[in-house]
């Protein structure tokens, strides 16, 4: 078997005197000891002169499995001075390696257990042998640690079973789990099907999660969990708050991980109300704040747009880790307070806390957003040159869309030529739409061909080429651009708007005619129309890449999605309450000013978080001084 070399092994069995017979009455821990709270039970059993006693070895060693920090070298030295240590030490320890920084040091230590007469493998061993492979995505190894169960007899062991099967999802053998599974009905329990349902969600393979979910003799709040985490990670927003609210009917409840992903969905979709349910739930059930639900629902909140709520809630937490200083950084950062949010990771560091690469992508959007360049600039920096954090995708997308949209394009250009990884082709999307907002047309059109070439399939592309030259009046370069597109598999992503209103999701796409309520918003759109033209709103028609008549390109503006959801917000949400909408992409600028005018004509704050930031618009103004 390939292993490590763990150092020195003879020495975790050699020779002591006779162990001492113990009438020490063993020291209790708490459920999940903190690794202090070992070191100092081990402490006392040092000053009672029992830190060589067998049965004290194993305790330790089976407390140091079950807390949340398994330092390698300390889990050793207590083995190293333990007068014949038992079978169970040595499981615990192998345990330890496998939850520890160094897993495949379990397998060293297995290898010298086979050599060792004395120690012979029993049925809680490999469970933990095949979770050091997990660790360290050591499927070879594994699969010779199986021919070893087998030989031993242990085969038929539905706990060394869950573990294998959980061994070959971790390592993309999805196919070999089924088998597993498949091949003995008789050897499963309520762990094997979680195991394979948690195994399925995490491949993307959600039918697969759903059948097994429905197929299960018996469900518990680890199946839900399952079943919730799944949609959540695959993006099944809207199924996993429908399972929470059936998992709720049954009077279950939940824990602490399906309370967190709930609290994402509900982040990801924008959806204050359900977010706001699912909040006063955690208080009715008097559920622990821990550290990640406090956490979530900072998220929550600022990415449903109640940015003062999420800050008092980070304010209010007693003890907080670099994730919930980068939820809080990246928050302010797509409110556009971009101030604020470099204040508070310098405050950060004041902390003594170690930024991650999260921290700096929180921080460069902020400087993005309120086009501070040479701060963006410093930070970038002093990622690279100080925390050593090796820039990655989103954070060489701030600093282009940062230079792009300040009109330091060819500065943006330069940088994505001397990226240090290949360079996706939504950073070229960017400077071509620079390009586009500072009228660099020739350089439009250099920066759009090669974005074609780049990624031919994509449609957005050949749409920014043509907005190139709409914008100097190309229309037989327009339409020869957009003939392009036929014949290829390129597909365009639909806007569209989503709002929340007396208790449902409403989305909306332009033109959309298929709502219960079509005939009111239209007319009320009508409506709208009339009042911002009285108080001087003109249509600005230049992004409509056709060539049309002027009526009808603003027929074309007038029915994109936020204004539809919009409408029917003024319909349905009482008189002076906030309309919240939430779109998929970038907001254009036609609907942007209209958005600004709509706001103080009829008086009504409104909140717009499209793909990019956060939209506050009252009185005629928007949160984003026009710069987004």
């Amino acid at each position: 078997m390939s292993t490590g070399i763990l150092k020195s092994p003879i020495s975790l069995f050699k020779q002591f005197p006779t162990p001492i017979t113990s009438t020490f009455h063993y020291l209790s821990l708490p459920t999940n000891p903190s690794l202090h709270q070992i070191k100092q039970l081990h402490a006392r059993l040092i000053a009672a002169g029992y830190d060589g006693d067998s049965h004290f070895t194993g305790q330790l060693l089976a407390a140091l499995a079950q807390s949340q920090s398994t330092p390698f070298q300390y889990s050793l030295s207590i083995l190293n001075s333990t007068q014949n240590p038992s079978l169970f030490a040595v499981n615990n320890l192998i345990r330890c390696f496998a939850k520890s920084e160094s897993p495949h040091q379990a397998l060293s230590l297995y290898s010298f257990m086979r050599k060792n007469a004395h120690f012979q493998p029993n049925n809680y061993t490999f469970p933990f042998l095949f979770q050091a492979c997990s660790k360290f995505m050591g499927i070879i190894e594994g699969t010779q640690i199986q021919a070893h169960v087998i030989k031993l007899g242990f085969f038929v062991n539905v706990y060394i079973r869950n573990a294998l099967i959980h061994l070959y999802f971790t390592s993309h053998e999805t196919k070999h789990a089924k088998d597993l599974f498949d091949e003995s009905p008789a050897c499963r329990d309520l762990v094997t099907w979680n195991v394979m349902m948690a195994g399925y969600a995490k491949a993307g393979q959600i039918d697969n999660v759903e059948k097994m979910f429905d197929e299960m003799p018996e469900r518990d709040v680890i199946s839900w969990s399952s079943l919730i985490t799944g949609y959540v990670q695959n993006g099944y927003l809207e199924q996993a708050l429908d399972s929470f609210k059936r998992m709720m009917d049954l009077q279950l409840s939940p824990n602490e991980s399906i309370l967190v992903m709930v609290l994402s969905a509900c982040a990801q979709l924008g959806l204050i109300e359900k977010g706001r349910m699912i909040h006063s739930t955690i208080d009715s059930l008097n559920f622990p704040m821990t550290m990640h639900i406090q956490t979530g629902l900072i998220d929550m909140y600022a990415k449903c747009g109640y940015i003062d709520k999420a800050r008092n809630l980070f304010n209010k937490m007693p003890i907080k880790d670099v994730s919930s200083w980068n939820v809080m950084i990246c928050g302010l950062a797509i409110h556009g307070l971009a101030m604020e949010a470099i204040d508070l990771f310098e405050k950060f560091l004041t902390k003594g806390l170690t930024p991650v690469n999260v921290t700096f992508i929180g921080v460069l959007s902020a400087c993005s957003k309120a086009g501070l360049v040479d701060k963006g600039c410093h930070y970038f920096k002093l990622m690279m040159e100080k925390y050593n954090i090796d820039p990655e995708m989103e954070h060489y997308g701030c600093m282009v869309d940062l230079l792009s949209r300040k009109g330091l394009v060819l500065e943006a250009i330069e940088l994505v030529e001397k990226m240090s990884i290949p360079p996706d082709p939504v950073l070229w999307v960017t400077v071509l739409g620079a390009c586009r907002t500072h009228g660099l047309i020739k350089l439009g059109e250099e920066t759009g061909k090669k974005l074609i070439q780049l990624d031919p399939n994509h449609y957005g592309n050949y749409v920014q080429l043509s907005g190139i030259y709409a914008k100097s009046y190309k229309w037989e370069e327009v339409v020869r651009t957009r003939g392009m597109i036929n014949g290829r598999n390129s597909k365009k992503i639909p806007g569209w708007s989503l709002i929340e209103a007396q208790g449902k999701i409403h989305q909306f796409v332009a033109g959309d005619r298929e709502h219960d309520m079509s005939m009111e918003i239209y007319k009320m759109l009508d409506r709208i129309n009339t009042r911002v033209l009285e108080a001087g709103y003109l249509p600005n028609v230049v992004q409509v890449l056709h060539d049309l008549e002027e009526e009808e390109k603003i027929n074309v503006i007038k029915e994109h999605s936020e204004r539809l959801a919009i409408a029917f917000g003024l319909l349905v949400i009482g008189s002076g309450k906030c309309i919240r909408i939430v779109k998929n992409l970038r907001v254009c600028g036609d609907c942007h000013e209209i958005t600004k005018v709509i706001s103080k004509v009829f008086e009504r704050e409104i909140v717009v978080r499209d793909g990019s930031r956060f939209h506050h618009f009252k009185g005629g103004e928007c949160s984003c001084q026009d710069y987004w």
